[in-house]
């Protein structure tokens, strides 16, 4: 059960660190004007919000994966 629960968290650690890079590759990019972050805008969110919004998300899974594994291994 020890492993599988190890397992689980390095693939949420992976998945949220993918999600910063996207995110940040992103809002750089939108913001040298190769891409256009209108085209994510959804209500009255920008499509910058939404996209930093993304690179946050990522970074908090991979803070709390980490944070866990670490505490799990004391």
């Amino acid at each position: 059960m020890r492993n599988l629960g190890h397992k689980i968290l390095a693939t949420v650690i992976w998945i949220g660190n993918l999600l910063t890079i996207f995110g940040c590759l992103s809002l750089a990019l939108g913001l040298a004007g190769v891409f256009n972050l209108e085209v994510l805008a959804y209500g009255l969110s920008s499509g910058i919000r939404i996209v930093g919004s993304l690179a946050i998300a990522g970074c908090l899974l991979s803070a709390i994966s980490y944070g866990v594994l670490d505490f799990s291994k004391k």
